[in-house]
């Protein structure tokens, strides 16, 4: 059987690849500390997994709309006021089989072969895969703790070039767990449309930051999003992660109106719709007791992030950056001579501890460069950590 060229190009995601190798040693009888996926240990909320057995003991669940349930797409607008305090046409919402559908289809909606796409190094490895599975020519763009992992406008500017065709951008980021400061990303923005480029931003991790001074003041939980500054880029977000709905495959994306039936029908021949139960289910997310329980796991990840901060601290693994937002933290492993792939697997079969190599998320300083993710418990952030300080210590 012939491979396509395209699955062939695609490297495997090495924070799944770490969390089988944990598994084995898991059915082996070791108690494995996971450490290396963003999946928060909570849950749906309460309200939301009621309603879920609710639905599926009383109600008929046909296709949907490719565009979501009309109730849903209003219910994420309303979400937009009350979060960010921005006014939001429900038209414009597109709900997707998770952030990944997405950013398929708006892979699909705006990317021909060649388009040079710019995209911060580290980031996220499913995007970029996304957009080089379209015939992107995807360019990393080298980032650094001075910038915070992630691109500024300079950085943008002088990496631009007459084939540039569009940049993604995420905020808060996955592995760094840091954010573009919104003014920084609004000219960012501003640079890509007055060159003709299209804008796709990830805030998947948006709710799950903290609050700058101005949004703070106004009373909102969390940063402006982009469309606050650019109407026209493209957004893509998700119940996984502040929502806590990582297996519900749920998430949305937020687009120009002109994109919308473009969306529409490609969702309707790539996968019809999201899960109908899910979509119903979901609708529970946006109630005064959902959004309270969902703020207090947050300020939980407060207080995990710092629990993981001091205890690194203790170990003597530098953090270059702290995160403020999403639930990762990027460590610099140079001082233990060992690289990024070296320390995660000797971690692993030593210590019983999962994390995720550099290498996922780029080539620049990958082979320094650790990321843990404090979606674990509390119980398990400090078993975790005791456990690697006794592996540092070691080696």
């Amino acid at each position: 059987m012939k491979i396509s060229q395209r699955a062939q190009a695609i490297s495997p995601f090495l924070a799944m690849e770490f969390g089988k190798h944990a598994a084995e040693l898991e059915a082996a009888g070791h108690h494995v500390i996971r450490l290396n996926l963003g999946e928060p240990d909570f849950g749906a909320p309460p309200a939301v997994r009621a309603e879920l057995q609710r639905i599926a003991a009383d109600t008929a669940m046909p296709y949907t709309g490719a565009l979501g349930l009309p109730a849903l797409r209003e219910a994420i607008a309303r979400f937009y006021q009350q979060a960010h305090g921005l006014s939001l046409n429900p038209e414009r919402v597109v709900v997707t089989a998770g952030a990944s559908a997405a950013l398929l289809l708006l892979t699909a909606a705006l990317v021909d072969p060649g388009d040079e796409v710019l995209v911060g190094d580290p980031s996220y490895p499913c995007n970029r895969q996304f957009l080089s599975g379209f015939g992107a020519d995807v360019r990393l763009v080298p980032t650094d703790a001075r910038s915070r992992f992630q691109l500024d406008l300079a950085t943008v500017q002088r990496h631009w070039r007459t084939r540039t065709r569009g940049l993604m951008i995420a905020t808060p980021s996955n592995p760094t767990g840091t954010s573009v400061p919104p003014a920084e990303l609004a000219a960012i923005c501003d640079w890509a449309r007055a060159h003709g480029a299209w804008r796709i931003v990830d805030e998947i991790y948006l709710n799950l930051s903290d609050a700058d001074a101005d949004s703070a003041s106004a009373g909102h939980a969390a940063p402006p999003t982009i469309l606050a500054a650019d109407p026209g880029a493209c957004v893509i977000n998700s119940f996984s992660k502040y929502f806590g709905m990582t297996g519900w495959r749920l998430g949305w994306a937020v687009v120009p109106d002109e994109l919308v039936p473009v969306m529409e029908r490609l969702a309707q021949n790539y996968y019809i719709c999201a899960s109908t139960p899910a979509q119903m289910a979901a609708l529970a997310c946006f109630t005064p007791d959902s959004i309270a329980v969902c703020e207090a796991r947050k300020r939980e990840f407060g207080e995990r992030r710092a629990l993981v901060l001091q205890g690194l601290a203790d170990i003597g693994l530098h953090v270059p950056v702290p995160p403020d937002g999403a639930f990762y933290v990027y460590i610099d492993v140079s001082s233990t001579g060992l690289d990024a792939m070296q320390f995660c697997e000797r971690a692993l079969q030593e210590a019983h501890v999962a994390l995720t190599p550099g290498h996922d998320f780029g080539v620049c300083s990958a082979k320094a460069h650790v990321r843990l993710s404090y979606a674990a418990s509390k119980a398990d952030l400090a078993e975790g950590l005791k456990r690697l300080k006794a592996f540092v210590t070691r080696l």
